[in-house]
């Protein structure tokens, strides 16, 4: 055993995320961690790895277990090149070099006797280095870089210059290279694309540890797993197989329960009314009270409170111009060309995805075309008439407002009921409305943001990563939403299963761009 968790509760304020959950985990097992926006994924993972103290309940690993969590807030020292953080995977290696290093120095003072020892000590520690790699691992360190694309990003690189996502890379390369018994992944496929998405998929079907990963790419997480702890109204429940395996046992449950549910609620307006009809009556009372004890007795059924499901339905916009953008020998980049000279042209009622590895400049294309990058040459020209609504991938600062304040600045003139109506639309449940847009997870973040896209009128939406922290339901329904969209789109997204049936067109990126491949 590795894990053991009993009898956890948890909650936020009036929020409550677990009531009494217990679990254990096994050597080996591949988990898929899965569960609507908002239902606790993410305090789950910060529970069991110590960083929050839950309300109730004990969380007990084995005391040989060595964990790995990919947490995305984690700090990377400045002058630090991307190679020296991946080396730092193998710190208990190198402290065990110094270890016998110092020894060999001993050696030349040591008597018989002691040299005799000191050479014994200093052959367990060459065997362990030996057995864990040690001498090859630049090797390593080389083989896991490529196979996330940070070669791409250089590994001198220091690692105060990187994006988030270039940063979530690293991090999850230093992970890979410690090798726990236990794998701790939140949303590894966030900032991966297609290729190193690709490449994690069979690492991780080849892993012979454990591993827990939260993600909402299904394809992703049909391939690697093979046990499913489902979140749902503060229970957690095991279910053996695939993503697909658990959807259809899930199904079937849910449709005994609701069967099992009427049948009794029948039952109990039967009773009710023979209680009501027949208690008055001196000849029926005794039967209408040992029904009336029956009813009291009864384990009534209750369905579980339905989340409300995403709608989203953009408004539109007078029609735009025919011309969307057209760039004229465009070179995108900061301080270096990130584009050979670029003659695009977008007309009305295309939708472009581009796709493309990380960092080969797809948002900065994005921001060059929207006017918020100044290109190092060439131009951009953009139609007449445009109304663009746009979505960024990373927003620097979560707001300490309200989701309600957070609409209320953006649509002043809405009222209280209105703006409570177009977040509920979004998906999102009272509790979350009346919090605070910095304590909700990735995915109700995104939801917010959403709101203030679909309640603008726009006939150009520019969206960069849409579905990073969506899940599943509101993912499908943006889809929907974006293929009804008379009017025209540029996005970016690295999941073809989302895009291929939006996109009028596919730019792959990587045809312009001078990163070498």
């Amino acid at each position: 055993m590795i894990l053991s968790v009993k009898n956890l509760s948890h909650g936020f304020g009036d929020r409550a995320i677990f009531n009494d959950v217990s679990f254990r985990l096994l050597k080996g097992e591949h988990i898929g961690l899965v569960g609507a926006n908002g239902e606790g994924k993410s305090t789950f993972m910060n529970i069991v790895t110590g960083q929050l103290e839950p309300d109730e309940g004990k969380v007990e690993w084995n005391k040989k277990v060595r964990t790995g969590y990919l947490d995305q807030h984690a700090v990377l020292e400045k002058g630090m090149t991307i190679r020296d953080v991946l080396k730092t995977a193998f710190q208990y290696l190198f402290d065990i070099e110094q270890e016998m290093n110092d020894i060999f120095a001993k050696m030349g003072d040591a008597s018989p006797e002691e040299l005799e020892a000191l050479l014994e000590e200093s052959g367990v520690l060459q065997d362990i280095l030996t057995n864990n790699d040690f001498y090859v691992i630049d090797a390593k360190v080389e083989e896991i870089a490529r196979g996330l694309g940070l070669d791409e990003i250089g590994l001198e690189r220091d690692v105060q210059d990187l994006s988030g996502g270039q940063r979530t890379k690293v991090l999850l390369a230093k992970l890979l290279l410690e090798k726990p018994d236990i794998l701790l992944l939140d949303e590894p496929t966030n900032y991966l694309d297609e290729q190193h998405i690709e490449w994690l998929k069979r690492y991780l079907q080849n892993y012979e540890n454990a591993f827990i990963l939260i993600s909402h790419d299904i394809p992703f997480l049909n391939s690697v797993i093979n046990l499913v702890y489902h979140m749902e109204n503060q229970e957690l429940t095991r279910y053996v197989g695939n993503y697909d395996d658990f959807m259809k046992v899930y199904e079937v449950k849910k449709q005994q329960l609701e069967a099992a549910y009427k049948r009794q609620q029948q039952e109990i307006n039967d009773l009710k009314d023979f209680v009501a009809r027949n208690k008055a009556r001196v000849s029926t009372r005794n039967m209408a009270m040992s029904r009336q004890k029956k009813l009291d007795k009864m384990e009534v059924i209750e369905l579980a409170k339905e989340r409300p499901k995403p709608e989203f339905h953009f408004r539109e916009a007078r029609t735009s111009g025919k011309l969307i953008f057209e760039t004229k020998d465009l070179v995108i980049g900061y301080n270096e060309p990130l584009s050979r000279p670029l003659n695009l042209r977008m007309e009305r009622g295309q939708k472009v995805a581009f796709t493309g590895a990380n960092g080969i400049g797809k948002t900065t294309l994005l921001r060059s075309i929207l006017g918020e990058l100044k290109p190092i040459s060439g131009q951009v020209e953009l139609g007449e008439h445009l109304y663009i609504g746009y979505f960024e991938q990373e927003v620097k600062n979560p707001s300490t407002n309200t989701c309600i304040e957070e609409i209320w600045q953006e649509f002043p003139s809405y009222n209280q009921a209105e703006i409570r109506a177009a977040l509920a639309k979004c998906g999102l449940t009272t509790k979350h409305i009346e919090s605070r847009v910095d304590v909700l997870s990735g995915g109700e973040k995104a939801k917010v943001r959403l709101c203030k896209l679909i309640n603008r009128e726009n006939n150009l939406l520019v969206l960069d990563e849409p579905t990073n922290h969506l899940d599943v339901d509101a993912k499908e329904e943006l889809k929907r939403a974006l293929k009804a969209f008379k009017g025209s789109i540029l996005l970016i997204s690295h999941e073809p299963d989302f895009y291929q049936d939006i996109a009028t067109d596919v730019w792959n990126c990587e045809t312009w761009t001078t990163k070498v491949f």
